[in-house]
C-alpha cells in the first residue's frame, strides 16, 4: 500500500505557493558544483507526481544546462525547483514544505562530488557522477 500525500508549500516571502501530491514522499539530495552554488549545500528536493504540482506566483525560470532548469521566487529568491527540460519534470524544493514533508532520505546523486566537511548519514542509495548524468541527461547527448 502506498501513501499519497497533498503537500502545500511556499517560498520564503509567500508570492510562490505550491500545492503537490505525494505518493510515498522521498527526500533526495543533489552535490553537484551547480546546486552546491545555488543553495550553499546540497539541494534537497522531494519526490513527487509531476503532473500532480500546481504553482501560483510569479516564478522566474533559468536555465542552467542543455538538459536542465532552475526555478526561483523573483521576489526573495527562494529555490523553487530543479527541472528536466525533456520531460517537463519538476524536482521540487523539500524546504517549500513543512519538515520537508516528513520525508525520509532516500538517493543522493553526485555523491562523489560530497564535500568533505559533511556526508550525509544513513542508509540510502547513493548515485556518482557517471551514474546520475546517465539518468537526467537525454538520451544521445
Amino acid at each position: 500500500m502506498t501513501d499519497v500525500q497533498q503537500l502545500q508549500g511556499q517560498c520564503l516571502c509567500g508570492a510562490v505557493t505550491i500545492q503537490s501530491r505525494m505518493e510515498s514522499p522521498a527526500l533526495r539530495a543533489c552535490h553537484c558544483a551547480m546546486c552546491r552554488r545555488q543553495n550553499s549545500g546540497p539541494f534537497f528536493s522531494i519526490a513527487n507526481d509531476p503532473l500532480a504540482v500546481e504553482v501560483t506566483g510569479e516564478v522566474a525560470i533559468y536555465q542552467s544546462s542543455d538538459w536542465a532548469e532552475r526555478a526561483f521566487c523573483p521576489t526573495c529568491g527562494s529555490t523553487l525547483w530543479y527541472g528536466t527540460r525533456h520531460d517537463g519534470a519538476r524536482h521540487l524544493s523539500a524546504g517549500l514544505f513543512e519538515d520537508a514533508g516528513g520525508a525520509p532520505l532516500k538517493l543522493e546523486f553526485f555523491s562523489d562530488l560530497c564535500p568533505r566537511g559533511y556526508a550525509l548519514a544513513g542508509e540510502h542509495k547513493r548515485l556518482n557522477t557517471e551514474d546520475t548524468i546517465a539518468l537526467f541527461a537525454p538520451k544521445g547527448e
